[in-house]
């Protein structure tokens, strides 16, 4: 691996890490906001399809559910198709804080790649692509 790539590739990883390790203002952590941002891409969805989305197990997924129920931010609800599962969504608050919150971490996470080089707007763009062409492939 060429020097240069593998040292943008570091500095990339710290900035992910310190950025993750850091607690919003807002009291929402890293992982809660993947944990909404996650949610907001595949509502309505099971627990147990929610913990494969973001490759953790069911009891952690049930319990970072929790207090993102008592603060209003998801509902859980029994699935009226099968009484065992429960079907998880984000409320209008919810995806509000995970929007309010994300832009920030969001902001800070693209300075801190473009001034380390990494090509930012054209990984979006070629990402954004890539998610058209997903979503437009009867076969997927």
């Amino acid at each position: 691996m060429d020097d240069g790539l593998a040292d943008l590739l570091h500095r990339v990883v710290m900035l992910l890490g310190d950025a993750a390790r850091r607690r919003p203002d807002d009291g929402l952590t890293y992982s809660q906001l993947r944990l909404l941002g996650t949610l907001e891409d595949v509502e309505p969805t099971t627990q147990h399809r929610l913990a494969q989305a973001l490759s953790v197990s069911d009891p952690a997924i049930s319990r970072a559910l929790r207090p993102l129920e008592t603060d209003g931010l998801v509902q859980i609800t029994v699935d009226p198709e099968h009484a065992r599962r429960r079907l998880v969504r984000l409320t209008d608050a919810g995806r509000e804080a995970f929007h309010t919150a994300g832009k920030p971490l969001y902001d800070e996470l693209r300075a801190g790649l473009v001034a380390a080089g990494f090509p930012y707007e054209r990984y979006l763009r070629d990402t954004l692509r890539l998610a058209e062409i997903l979503a437009s492939d009867p076969d997927r």
